[in-house]
């Protein structure tokens, strides 16, 4: 496990305390739970999906340009450039 500090607010303290005592749980295995529930939601997952898509194709297409990582500001000036003047 690794180990983390949080601040909670006067109310969220006892009510948290107040909480793990009465379901005989200790305050920090009712923040895992929270967390666990939160990473489970939908949008948590869609988020994380969306990074490992966009993580899965970094690398795997070929612009043919050299230098695209250096210069990518120039070169998208210039494409946004060609598409105003039409």
């Amino acid at each position: 496990m690794v180990r983390t500090q949080i601040q909670l607010t006067e109310h969220q303290a006892r009510a948290l305390k107040r909480l793990a005592a009465a379901r005989g749980r200790s305050m920090a295995d009712l923040i895992r739970a929270s967390v666990d529930d939160l990473l489970g939601q939908p949008e948590a997952q869609a988020d994380t999906r969306r990074r490992e898509r966009a993580l899965s194709a970094a690398g795997r297409f070929n612009s043919g340009v050299a230098d695209i990582a250096e210069n990518h500001d120039r070169y998208l000036a210039g494409i946004w450039s060609r598409e105003h003047v039409r």
